[in-house]
This record gives C-alpha cells, sequence and structure tokens, in this order.
C-alpha cells in the first residue's frame, strides 16, 4: 500500500477492532442495563442497545431498520470513496483524518447492525442491534419552573448512551466543522513534499 494511504487506513481499521472488542465485552460479561461505574455517578459503563442510529436515535419499524442498516452500507462506500479521492488529490492530511475517523465510526456501527442479529441469534441478517455503553451524566438537575414546556423536569447532560463508533463519527465531524477555513483554504490540493505523509511512494 502507498505510503500516504497507510496512515488514514490504519487509523480507521484500529478504531473499528477497538470499538468491536469493546462491544463484544460488553455483550460477554455485562447483562443489558447493567452499570459499572468508573467515575463515580458522572461516568460509566451502561450497557445497552438500539435498534437504530448514533446515540439511541431510531428509525422505527422492521422495514425502517432494514433501510437504516442498507442506508448505512451505502454512505459508507461513500465515504471510503470520498477517502481515497481526498488522499490521491493530496488534501489537507487534517481532514483525511477526519474523514477516516467518520468512516471507522460507521463501519464500527454496520458491523453490529448487519451481523449481530445473527451471531448472537436474535435476528436476521441486517436487523442487528448496535451495543453502545458509554455513559457520562455530567450535570444533573431540574429545569426551574418557569421554563416552557420542560418547566420542573429533570435535565441530564450528557444524557445519550454511545459507543467508541458514535465517538469516532462526532470527533470528526465536529473537527472538520472547527477546522473548515483551514482545510479548505485552499482551492488547489495540499502541494506535495519530500517530508509530507500524503506523498505517494
Amino acid at each position: 500500500m502507498k505510503a500516504a494511504y497507510t496512515k488514514p487506513f490504519f487509523t480507521a481499521a484500529l478504531i473499528v477492532l477497538l470499538d468491536q472488542i469493546i462491544k463484544i465485552w460488553v455483550l460477554k460479561h455485562m447483562f443489558l442495563g447493567e452499570e459499572i461505574h468508573l467515575l463515580g455517578n458522572r461516568g460509566m459503563l451502561h450497557y445497552t442497545e438500539n435498534n437504530g442510529m448514533a446515540f439511541g436515535m431510531e428509525l422505527g419499524g422492521e422495514l425502517g431498520k432494514l433501510a437504516l442498516t442498507l442506508f448505512r452500507i451505502v454512505a459508507v462506500c461513500g465515504i471510503g470513496y470520498a477517502l481515497v479521492f481526498l488522499i490521491k488529490h493530496k488534501y489537507h492530511r487534517g481532514l483525511v483524518m477526519m474523514v477516516a475517523l467518520i468512516l471507522a465510526g460507521a463501519l464500527g456501527n454496520i458491523i453490529d447492525s448487519t451481523f449481530y442479529g445473527i451471531i448472537y441469534n436474535y435476528a436476521g441478517l441486517f436487523h442487528g442491534r448496535v451495543v453502545d455503553m458509554f455513559y457520562f451524566p455530567l450535570l444533573t438537575g431540574h429545569f426551574p419552573a418557569w421554563v416552557p414546556i420542560w418547566g420542573g423536569e429533570e435535565f441530564i447532560f450528557f444524557r445519550p448512551v454511545f459507543n467508541l463508533a458514535d465517538a469516532a463519527i462526532s470527533v470528526g465531524v465536529i473537527m472538520i466543522l472547527l477546522n473548515q477555513k483551514r482545510y479548505f483554504k485552499q482551492e488547489e490540493p495540499e502541494v506535495s513534499s519530500p517530508n509530507s505523509e500524503m506523498v505517494e511512494e
């Protein structure tokens, strides 16, 4: 493999591997709904599963689940193509790595939704559930009574339970948004140099 491709694809592969190791450990050592407190009540492993998108969001019904899984597969193919395009045309290395994170995260969750139903004998192909486990309710309290709609109700930040794949996608997207000017400041792709990691051998 050409040198320019090694780092982003190795990073993506490593994230997918770690994501799956964590999920398999949770499946083997925890029961659904169990919590292991790592940082008291502010950080814990909380084993849950979801049928849908990142952070527990769902697209209803069996047909919705199938459509979502197939969409993920198509999306991963598109992201993979985009990553190769960015590397080939020597775009900013930071952008390349962030797209690699997004690819890894999407692929990590696709493995769950495509194969886990068959592997763990509870559903057919493309109907598996995504395993989530990281939960960080850093701030808890109640909305003031005068707040419309939610007045008096409990709030938790950060409420969603997520996995490493979700985190990789979020970091990739957020970093691209925060660094748009740096990643896309030149119309021309990044200039090659002998010391650049993006130079093809």
